[in-house]
């Protein structure tokens, strides 16, 4: 399909067939107050639509009228008498306020001879007339629909600001004049020029118009945009000026701020914003004379008023000091490169302005570099490279595609290689105002994130910018985020530092620039045929700082042929970082200065004697084929040590003596899977946190500990390892011990001495005997076992605990017995996991647990009862329990446990709909309508299997006004709330708190809905299979939390509807 060009036609643009539209009443007002209005108009050169359709019959609105309201700029409804008795009026009116809405035009409305309120709330003769309506439509639920939009209509349109005409008390003549006189100022303003090719801006321009909140005359409102140098802020914010100018007495557009008030001082801009605004010519000497007069000219006047470019707080304190210098309504927008820089000044509404999406930017890049929509398709994956290089980019695409115009494809392909290896001087001018704006250590720091740690985990690039400038660097990268640098984003659970292409390639160019033709004079070096050239021929100097060798994997195979000593000439070098490469020989030579070395695949068997430097601080040799590691001088203290990691050496047999390295804090050997011996020394190192020795499945004992420092303890997968290691002496710090697929059987006694515990983990592959003192133990506030056997210990003296959080018992062996002695011990516990578990009684003793919010039991196959509830308990899963008995299924719908709310119970079995359930309904759905705002209320769903074979799964859903929303429940064993999809099982009943008033859902429903205004919500069960589930379902609501006149189980607008039709008759 052809192209077509970008919108020209929409309000940002300014394409209008018509000045104004007139809706109206024609026999109210057509030839009196309409007709001279329009005529007025007319006469003054503005271009009016007026509509003659009533004259010409039919029951809806033409097509070309539709056209002429989408191309009209200012719509005048005339609000008289009879409007809302015409279908032609009220659809005209949608069409109105969606052009508001979309569009941003001036909606002028004229109540002639009406109040304003009638139009609001439908009463007097606007609620006659729409009665009449409803009574037309009953029973036509597409007719209903576009009631419900009349309504909605009438409502916005009534609280638009507009002229009011009352009979007998003014001449009609005098409001004429106003209303002209507010047109021809409103379209005489001459627009902005916006974009040659406006593409992407209309989507972006509806979400700043929604923070914006235009329609509100009440507050002033400050917006901020941000984001980096060329993304299109000032495009938008000239957009937005176009879009919503007409709703505003004042308009000023202050341009290139951080430019002018560098030139030319504040004061200008003041005077600027003065002379735009009320016309007022003045200069100021000085910054604090033009507050005064700001202030007082614009505190009565409704202003838009935008800052384009601002780089420094005080440029907002002298234009916008305070929301109290604008008049009602007023609003103020900021563009911005420092996200920062608008939290100094409280501005809370924020858009951050990323990239064009690829179809965005092709459409773009065409357009600019074809200057129609006609494209060869042998263009096509050189378009795509150049959109690739681009990254999103509109300066970049706009640079490029107009450099690109009217040349061949190999023209294309030579010019992208070149901007690939030195960026376009023009996008790199843009882009390094924010890098110059920087302090010198930030710079810094933002060239060693654009050179060499892009991808990186945060807390890494943290760890490895502390070691490298002696500094914690937390406030430089935070100062880096703000100002639309670099980026952090969360995946998997961890947090990621990231940047645009085409910053990291203007941070690399900064540093190319420092030498171009000699790498080894430059400060770091990143790039492989560069190192490589530097360390073979031995060019290396003192300005190299940091290195970082990623080999491409087709160079992968390549060897550096080196003597090991060429580090020698880099005096300064404080980062050694080899990712991926292959050398011929290992290192002779490390610099004084290294504070940083990480080595993959270190190609020596031999322990590095020469690494231990004393300034350095972070060691990684992973993947290395060393068979020992040892310190060769174990006397020598090399105390900036940090961090050790020694992950993945398949070869390594012994650690040994490295009490040498008194502050280490973090020692990791995971996954040596031939380690052998770990020397006594590794449990005495009192300054270690974290120790990891996961999955070294031949390491067959651990030295006994006295850890003093100790956070995290990490042995799971050591297969041949039997024992837990002696602790000796109290470790206080220790937060967390994971033990999964270990072959301990045993936990020692000295265990208790780990008396900070908070959490323990432990997933046997056999049945590991866990002592009952372990839940005396006074920090422990999470232990999750896994096929564990419980077990009490003849000096194991039972007291109460001040376990709190989550203990769960995941198919281990309880006895009836010994069931209740474990649960006296646990009664400040919140979340008890007991799944998969052998047990058939819940002792009554449970009910003692009285801060107990959360009791998980699924496919617990032999359980049969439940004696006891807790009072605070708000979630039961059973699911799969299918030996409840009845009793016990009953006990769990007992009203007192869900009148306050927020419960969801769900277990196996298929219950009747307890009688306190004011709706109930057979089928798989339920229906209800309410108005003002959600009720507060309980739904119930009870599952059967007609046939055996197991339905697909089938989830609760919502439909609010005909939108399906997944309906979500919120509870999680760490008593937070995140949503979570409810399934539905067959054979199983849930009962559960809705929850609707906590839900941020999207109806599209209009905010100024009136309380007589009812909202139709079916909540069903979902499913491919849903013939081979019967259902039963029931509505309790909270009466202590929502009224029953707000609440209507049967079609509210029927009952309307008959009491209307009854009394006319």
């Amino acid at each position: 399909m052809a192209l077509q060009p970008p919108s020209s036609s929409t309000s940002f643009s300014y394409g209008f067939t018509y000045d104004v539209f007139l809706s109206f009443r024609g026999s109210d007002t057509r030839f009196g107050f309409t007709g001279n209005l329009y005529k007025a108009l007319r006469d003054c050169g503005i271009h009016t639509f007026i509509d003659d359709r009533e004259l010409q019959g039919g029951d809806e609105i033409s097509p070309s009228l539709v056209k002429a309201i989408e191309e009209s700029r200012i719509f005048i409804p005339v609000f008289s008498i009879n409007y809302a008795s015409s279908s032609f009026c009220l659809d005209e009116l949608v069409h109105i306020i969606d052009c508001f809405n979309t569009k941003g035009c001036l909606v002028l409305p004229v109540f002639y001879g009406v109040d304003p309120s009638h139009i609001r709330h439908q009463t007097e003769c606007f609620g006659e007339a729409i009665a009449k309506q409803e009574v037309k439509f009953q029973n036509q639920k597409d007719d209903m629909d576009r009631l419900l939009k009349w309504k909605c209509a009438l409502n916005k349109a009534a609280n638009f600001s507009g002229h009011h005409f009352n009979f007998g008390n003014e001449y009609e003549y005098e409001i004429i004049t106003k209303i002209v006189k507010e047109v021809s100022n409103k379209i005489n303003r001459t627009p902005l020029h916006v974009a040659d090719y406006p593409v992407g801006i209309e989507s972006r321009l509806l979400q700043i118009k929604s923070l914006l909140d235009v329609g509100s005359n009440d507050a002033v409102c400050l917006v901020g945009i941000y984001g980096m140098g060329g993304s299109g802020k000032t495009t938008l914010a000239q957009a937005i000026y176009n879009f919503i100018a007409d709703q505003f007495e004042c308009l000023c557009f202050l341009h290139n701020v951080r430019e002018i008030s560098a030139k030319h001082g504040l004061e200008d801009l003041q005077e600027k914003l003065l002379s735009k605004t009320v016309g007022l010519s003045v200069k100021f000497g000085h910054v604090s004379e033009g507050i005064p007069i700001i202030k007082e000219r614009l505190r009565l006047k409704k202003v838009l008023l935008i800052l384009d470019d601002v780089d420094e707080l005080k440029q907002l304190k002298v234009l916008a000091g305070d929301p109290n210098w604008l008049g009602h309504g007023s609003r103020v927008v900021v563009t911005t490169r420092d996200k920062h820089l608008l939290a100094c000044h409280g501005i809370e509404r924020t858009y951050e302005l990323d990239g064009l999406n690829k179809e965005e930017a092709l459409e773009l890049l065409k357009w600019k570099a074809f200057k129609n929509n006609k494209v060869d398709s042998s263009y096509e994956h050189i378009l795509n490279r150049a959109v690739t290089y681009a990254s999103g980019l509109p300066l970049a695409l706009e640079v490029v595609g107009s450099s690109l115009f009217g040349k061949h494809k190999d023209e294309w392909k030579s010019t992208l290689d070149r901007y690939e290896r030195i960026p376009h001087k023009e996008v790199l001018k843009i882009l390094k105002v924010s890098f110059d704006s920087l302090e010198k250590d930030e710079q810094s720091v933002f060239l060693d994130i654009a050179c060499c740690f892009r991808g990186y985990i945060l807390a890494e690039v943290e760890d490895i910018l502390y070691a490298h400038y002696g500094e914690c660097m937390k406030y430089h990268i935070r100062v880096l985020i703000e100002k639309c640098l670099i980026k952090i984003y969360r995946q998997c659970g961890c947090t990621y530092v990231t940047l645009h292409d085409l910053i990291e390639e203007m941070g690399k160019e900064i540093v190319r620039q420092e030498s171009p033709k000699e790498p080894g004079k430059r400060s770091r070096l990143w790039f492989h045929k560069d190192i490589v050239q530097v360390l073979e021929e031995n060019l290396g100097t003192s300005k190299i700082e940091i290195i970082y060798m990623e080999s491409p994997l087709s160079k992968e195979e390549e060897v550096v042929e080196w003597k090991g000593d060429e580090l020698k000439k880099m005096e300064n070098l404080k980062t050694f970082i080899i990712k991926r490469g292959r050398f011929s020989k290992g290192l002779e030579h490390l610099p004084n200065n290294l504070r940083v070395l990480e080595w993959r695949s270190y190609p020596s068997q031999d322990s590095p004697s020469i690494f231990w430097q004393k300034k350095l601080s972070i060691c990684k040799l992973r993947e290395s084929c060393f068979t020992s590691f040892e310190l060769h001088d174990s006397i020598k203290k090399f105390v900036n040590m940090r961090e050790l990691i020694l992950d993945h050496c398949q070869c390594l047999i012994r650690i040994h003596n490295v009490s040498g390295l008194p502050n280490l804090e973090t020692f990791s050997f995971q996954c040596c899977k031939n380690l052998i011996t770990v020397h006594n020394s590794v449990g005495l190192l009192n300054k270690l946190k974290i120790l990891n020795a996961k999955r070294c499945s031949k390491l067959t004992s651990f030295p006994p500990m006295k850890l003093t420092s100790l956070h995290e303890l990490e042995l799971s997968y050591c297969t041949s390892l039997k024992s837990f290691p002696e602790i000796l002496g109290e470790i206080k710090n220790v937060t967390r011990i994971l033990l999964r697929g270990t072959f301990i059987e045993e936990l020692p006694y000295s265990f208790r001495n780990l008396s900070g515990l908070h959490r323990l983990l432990i997933w046997g592959s056999r049945n590991v005997r866990l002592p009952f003192g372990i839940l005396m133990m006074p920090n422990l506030a999470r232990i999750e076992a896994y096929g564990c056997l419980l077990f009490q210990k003849d000096n194991d003296k039972l007291c109460s605990t001040t376990m709190s959080s989550c203990v769960q018992f995941l198919r281990c062996k309880l006895s009836v017995e010994f069931l209740p002695i474990v649960l006296s011990q646990i009664t400040n516990v919140k979340d008890l996991v007991l799944s998969g578990s052998n047990f058939t009684i819940l002792p009554e003793c449970l009910k003692e647990c009285n801060f107990l919010q959360s009791l998980e039991l699924d496919n617990c196959k032999s359980l049969q009862e439940i004696r006891g509830i807790p009072p605070n308990l708000k979630h039961v899963s059973a699911l799969r329990c299918e030996s409840l008995t009845y009793l016990c299924r009953w006990k769990l719908l007992n009203q007192e446990l869900h009148e306050a709310g927020s419960t969801d119970f769900r277990w196996a079995g298929t219950e009747r709909i307890p009688e306190w359930f004011e709706h109930q309904s057979k089928g798989p759905s339920i229906t209800f309508w309410f108005r003002e705002k959600f009720p507060s209320m309980a739904i119930f769903f009870a599952t059967k299997s007609i046939n055996n074979k197991l339905p697909d799964s089938h989830f609760l859903s919502l439909r609010v006004n005909g939108v399906a929303w997944a309906l979500d429940h919120r509870w999680n064993r760490t008593n937070k709330y995140h949503p979570t999809l409810i399934e539905v099982k067959p054979d199983h009943t849930y009962l559960l708190d809705m929850q609707l008033q906590d839900k941020e859902l999207n109806y599209n429903l209009d905010e100024a809905l009136s309380k007589d205004e009812w909202i139709r919500v079916e909540v069903r069960c979902d499913g491919s299979m849903m013939k081979s589930l019967l259902t039963n379902c029931g509505i309790h609501v909270f009466k202590q939390k929502s009224s029953m006149n707000d609440i209507r189980f049967t079609d509210p607008y029927k009952l309307n509807s008959e009491v209307v039709q009854a009394s006319w008759i």
